[in-house]
């Protein structure tokens, strides 16, 4: 279960007052959040220009009528999360102003004390945060996206620079801090936004023409703290902010004309949350066209095809952190009730309560708002159509081809587990591990040597199992994996697909172990440390993340 003892790190991040160390006179920006039951709107959009975006972004942090600690990144204009739009081969330029407080320092337990590095010469303390641009493939150097020392204290600034590569693949990605140990904390409190690298059309010609949205499902503290259980759900939920709350859940309105084709791209913001999303008419099963998932095109499961192939299905599984974009057709007019809706997981006997939850009703039409507001269309922006004969790729050509017949490497096998911290005392906290096969089972400390190590070129078979009784979701940083079977059953052709997040089902208590297979690509330009670890972020605040090196060709090692 993700551990509510992390909450812990919300009630240090409380003191974050609202109050910023870059200006006493100017009036510091709050974390807006729409009523229960509005119009779902879009965050305001910024785009690259002339292979360039440059934004000033305020990490602000203000209180909810609850008494729950709200994170957002507000540009220097007012705008609060705002969608980055990039293309491949871009530069983005962040200048990040972190005007929070000076914190205290981290408490022992809760979270790691950083190692000194050129990154930053700052230890972390209960106010510290900074980026990561999850599932970019942009290097884990200092200024770009680098998470292990990389740390950017209450009233300090930090200038972030990223070059995308010119092969990325183009599809939905997204930011949030990443300060091992309070990350479920800033995540739960909304600090994310979506990044999107322009060109699917290029990929996938289907969602040419379509008119886009782009909406974030977040996830947050329940209102009280009640018991998970039942209809009480271990965290709310809410849809581009507009909250959908226990105990009298009021869903947002999407409001789109009837019968139309519209390309919807969805990322699960959530900090612990697994989304399974279906759309129902009158309580029947909608198709949903899968055009991409993390961000690669689907039917595009060895880099080798010039444009994607649509995957129907009736409701899509999208991970903590994981991103779906696929195609809808809104209801006909005549439709009685028309629902975007999360359904009930079964995360295990200790994993979290995730229920059934309506993300929001779909109107087609003006019209009153179950909150009273004049519902009115604000239409998408709508994709380009590329001229036949569509381009052949990306601007930087395939970056996967070939992985299926290129050599493996590697053999790994990986688990995850937990424990609890006293044994003796069934409410202690809970100890959360990744772990190699064969080594010794440890906690994340940002100054443990690298797990594993590795050399650029190299192709790699890991086989992840979860020896808990709750769901994990494997991810890792800089690079996606092309997932080839589960439960060591090869996955059918049309389910190979390059991922950066994958959920790895729960163990009974009796038989084998869940597991999934993929092959990790290393055959990019990325070098370095980085991380892997489970994206339920309670679950890596507590312990479950583990460092991987990749040494440039030249170096020595490798498949140690």
């Amino acid at each position: 279960m993700t551990d509510h003892c992390s909450a812990l790190a919300g009630g240090l991040l409380l003191l974050a007052s609202a109050t910023s160390a870059f200006s006493a006179e100017a009036v510091t920006p709050i974390c807006q959040r729409p009523a229960a039951g509005t119009v779902i709107s879009e965050a305001p959009a910024l785009y690259s220009r002339h292979g360039q975006l440059s934004v000033s972004l305020n990490y602000v942090s203000s209180t909810d009528k609850d008494g729950r600690a709200l994170y957002c990144f507000v540009t220097s204009d007012g705008k609060e999360s705002p969608t980055l739009h990039v293309k491949p081969g871009d530069t983005l330029d962040i200048d990040l102003h972190n005007t929070l407080p000076a914190g205290a320092a981290a408490m022992p337990g809760m979270a790691m004390t950083r190692s000194q590095a050129d990154c930053t010469s700052s230890p972390m303390t209960s106010t510290s945060m900074n980026m990561h641009f999850h599932g970019t493939n942009t290097p884990p150097v200092c200024h770009s996206d680098e998470v292990l020392h990389t740390v950017v204290n209450g009233g300090e600034s930090y200038h972030y620079h990223l070059r995308f590569p010119t092969d990325e693949p183009p599809g939905l990605y997204w930011y949030h801090p990443h300060i091992h140990g309070i990350a479920e904390a800033a995540v739960l409190g909304g600090a994310s936004g979506a990044i999107i690298v322009d060109g699917i059309e290029s990929v996938q010609p289907a969602v040419g023409g379509l008119p886009a949205r782009v909406l974030i499902i977040r996830d947050q503290t329940v209102a009280g703290n009640p018991s998970p259980g039942g209809k009480v759900p271990a965290w709310d939920i809410s849809l581009n902010y507009v909250p959908n709350a226990w105990p009298k859940p009021i869903p947002g309105v999407i409001v789109a004309p009837p019968g139309r084709r519209e390309f919807w791209r969805v990322l699960n913001a959530s900090a612990d949350t697994i989304a399974d999303v279906a759309l129902k008419y009158d309580r029947v099963d909608q198709t949903l066209e899968i055009a991409a998932l993390d961000g690669v095109a689907t039917g595009s499961h060895d880099g080798n095809r010039h444009h994607g192939e649509l995957v129907p299905v009736k409701h899509i599984r999208i991970p903590p952190a994981g991103r779906a974009e696929f195609i809808v057709t809104t209801p006909p007019a005549n439709t009685a009730q028309a629902a975007f809706e999360t359904r009930k997981v079964d995360t295990g006997p200790v994993g979290d309560n995730d229920t059934t939850r309506t993300l929001a009703y779909i109107q087609t039409g003006r019209g009153q708002t179950a909150s009273g507001q004049t519902a009115s269309e604000a239409t998408p922006t709508a994709l380009p159509v590329m001229p036949m004969p569509f381009a052949a790729a990306p601007m930087g050509g395939e970056r996967f081809a070939g992985l299926l017949s290129a050599p493996v490497t590697a053999h790994r096998r990986l688990h995850f587990s937990e424990v609890l911290s006293d044994p003796n005392n069934p409410l202690s906290p809970t100890n959360f591990y990744i772990t190699v096969a064969g080594q010794k089972r440890e906690l994340f400390d940002p100054n443990n040597p690298p797990a594993i190590t590795t050399t650029q070129g190299a192709v790699e078979e890991w086989t992840i199992e979860n020896h808990a009784q709750e769901n994990h979701e494997f991810h890792i940083h800089q690079i996606h994996f092309l997932l080839t079977a589960r439960d060591g059953v090869p996955v059918p052709e049309g389910e190979r697909q390059f991922l950066d997040m994958v959920d790895v089902p729960y163990w009974s208590g009796t038989g084998p172990y869940p597991s999934v297979t993929v092959l990790m690509d290393f055959r990019g330009p990325v070098v370095g440390d980085f991380v892997y670890h489970c994206h339920i972020l309670g679950h890596e605040d507590n312990g479950m993340m583990a460092i991987i090196r990749v040494l440039p060709k030249s170096g020595n090692g490798g498949g140690a």
